[in-house]
């Protein structure tokens, strides 16, 4: 069973930092590319960023570049965003996404969410 946890998120002031973590299991997490997005209150869920298997590739939305990054540690099966510079555009729900090739198909796996609120 594919599992991906988020943890981390909470209150921090504008311009502070958090890192959130997902916990992923139930497949080969070295093998597949891990996403984030966010869906901020009231609107669409957007990705903000993209990590490859190998961790060769990594993108970012334009409204995080530069001041998130995305990283992983494979041995964990853990991928984390260290945001850092928030703003208050940055108030969401946190996703952490993959899809995946297991049981014969792909299918498409998201985490709880973890709420991240940027305010003073």
């Amino acid at each position: 069973q594919v599992q991906l946890v988020e943890s981390g998120g909470g209150l921090v002031q504008p311009g502070g930092s958090l890192r959130l973590s997902c916990a992923a299991s139930g497949f080969t997490f070295s093998d597949y590319a891990m996403s984030w997005y966010r869906q901020p209150p009231g609107k669409e869920r957007e990705r903000v960023a993209i990590i490859s298997r190998n961790e060769v590739t990594t993108e970012y939305a334009d409204s995080v570049k530069g001041r998130f990054t995305i990283s992983r540690d494979n041995s964990e099966r853990t991928v984390y965003l260290q945001m850092n510079s928030l703003k208050p555009e940055d108030t969401a729900v946190y996703y952490c996404y993959t899809r995946v090739f297991i049981g014969g198909r792909l299918s498409d796996h998201w985490g709880q969410g973890t709420h991240v609120t940027v305010s003073s």
